[in-house]
């Protein structure tokens, strides 16, 4: 990173708070980078089920996940950080520490619990940032907040296997329970902003004369479910090259590479986020995801591991910045308000977006070659952005 200007990294990090919170970001998110990793080892080895059933119990918690995060973001603005991160406290410590010991089908059961109720980390902290600091300042702030999210899922997986193949998946499952309290309480301790502080006198105000609060939605606009859509676009490309990539390296005997050519490509993500919070001006995120896609297409034609990473490192340039971007301009398109459950919808478009795009690259990969996935899943996500731009052009031309 010689030669790089990183004065705006420099005075993000000098406003007060901000270096804490990422560091605290960066520490809450590696249990849940690992939760995916230690479930599957130990549905698989514990209890003796196969990678299906393994996929069924994260495919729980991630279904969990999306139905909790904007009920959670909502919690977050209504009650404010600390009374809002009680009930993720329980759910984080109940379910993680007694997950060990239960049978499949209450194992299933109990994942969604923990997924609704987990503690929401990702919405918490880009709606702090969104508070802390000036408007002029928020693409560099959430290009931070996506280099931190690469970090905490470069380490969270590596650990939760080590713990979980050379300790024991009790043990994995009830650290990853500790863990997220610690977090839970982590965050409580440093109290981010989750409201202005015209909001908060506005609040006490209103309080003090009786008057009642008024109840602020969410805007359902075009330009809203286009951004969510553009997320959700942008996992779907994301997790599908994850399977391809284990499909690729397996199609030629070279599965053991398959840590390395991920990490490029994280590595690759990273360094594009931090160019992209240095950069003037917001690029539109269709842009983006376009990019993405198209660049994914072709990544089925290399083969073994260091063709693949080579394959990989223009794609994954652009994957953080396509999820700054979104969260971006989400966070001007919405009420201050209602912001922490805009970001919980985020979230769950995220989240939605994984889940559907690892199974679409699995279907074609069964019905093709690793290849196909790379193919199948970057041309949807080109597809979504070539749409969400025709959108955003027809509504350009009606409003002039």
């Amino acid at each position: 990173m010689a030669g790089v200007p990183l004065t705006p990294y420099r005075r993000v990090l000098a406003v007060p708070g901000v270096r804490s919170l990422t560091l605290l970001g960066i520490a809450a998110r590696i249990p849940h980078a690992a939760t995916a990793v230690i479930l599957t080892v130990h549905v698989v080895t514990t209890l003796g089920r196969g990678y299906g059933a393994a996929g069924f119990v994260v495919a729980a918690w991630t279904v969990g996940m999306a139905l909790g995060a904007p009920w959670r973001g909502r919690a977050v603005d209504r009650l404010g950080l600390r009374t809002a991160l009680i009930p993720s406290l329980v759910a984080e410590g109940a379910v993680w520490c007694t997950a060990p010991w239960l049978p499949f089908p209450a194992l299933v059961a109990t994942v969604v619990v923990g997924g609704a109720l987990g503690l929401p980390t990702f919405t918490v902290v880009r709606l702090a940032l969104s508070l802390m600091v000036p408007q002029a300042q928020r693409r560099t702030a959430f290009a931070l907040d996506s280099v931190s999210v690469e970090v905490s899922f470069m380490v969270g997986p590596a650990l939760g296997v080590l713990l979980a193949t050379h300790a024991s998946t009790a043990l994995a499952l009830v650290a990853l329970g500790v863990s997220m309290v610690l977090a839970g309480v982590g965050l409580m301790a440093l109290n981010p902003p989750t409201r202005s502080a015209e909001r908060t006198a506005q609040d006490a105000a209103d309080r003090h004369d009786g008057r009642a609060r008024p109840k602020v939605g969410i805007p359902v606009t075009p330009a809203l479910l286009a951004v969510l859509a553009a997320a959700a676009g942008a996992t779907v490309v994301l997790a599908g090259t994850d399977v391809s990539i284990i499909a690729s390296l397996r199609s030629t005997g070279e599965l053991g590479w398959t840590g390395l050519v991920a990490a490029v490509w994280a590595f690759a993500s990273l360094l594009g986020g931090v160019v992209y919070g240095l950069v003037p001006r917001s690029l539109p995120p269709f842009w983006l995801l376009f990019g993405l896609g198209a660049l994914t297409v072709p990544v089925g034609l290399a083969h073994g591991p260091l063709a693949l990473s080579l394959a990989m490192l223009p794609a994954g340039f652009l994957c953080a910045p396509v999820i700054t971007a979104t969260a971006e301009v989400l966070t001007a398109l919405v009420p201050e308000a209602v912001r922490g459950e805009a970001m919980g919808w985020h979230g769950s478009a995220l989240t939605v977006g994984t889940a559907v795009g690892a199974p679409l690259a699995g279907f074609a990969i069964d019905r093709g070659a690793a290849s196909v996935g790379f193919a199948t899943v970057g041309a949807l996500g080109a597809l979504l952005a070539a749409a969400g731009l025709a959108v955003v052009a027809l509504r350009r031309r009606a409003l002039a």
